[in-house]
């Protein structure tokens, strides 16, 4: 459950890279957590950015998308809090996860 506010606090380099272990593929670059996923088609990549969007507004945390063709790079930092990572940006992360794997399986 996300409590509004609670999870926004700054994360320090070694409560990131703890919770990173969690996520394979994610890293800690430039004050951020990020990935880049691969698909089949042009279309499941924007099919998964579209499926995160009312998401991302409902908690609202919304990340940086870059969309290459069949890959799409997550980066995902607070800017409220100076550009910083915090605990919603792990949950976003887990979210992104959560509907790669539907859209992949």
């Amino acid at each position: 459950m996300i409590i509004m506010g609670e999870d926004l606090q700054i994360l320090n380099e070694e409560e990131i890279k703890r919770q990173l272990k969690d996520l394979p593929g994610w890293a800690f670059v430039d004050d951020k957590i990020c990935k880049e996923f691969k698909f089949s088609a042009f279309k499941k990549g924007i099919g998964l950015v579209a499926k995160l969007a009312p998401f991302c507004d409902q908690i609202d945390h919304h990340p940086d998308i870059h969309i290459y063709y069949k890959k799409i790079m997550f980066e995902l930092q607070r800017f409220s809090v100076g550009g910083k990572v915090t605990p919603r940006d792990f949950v976003v992360a887990r979210e992104i996860e959560r509907l790669y794997n539907l859209i992949n399986d």
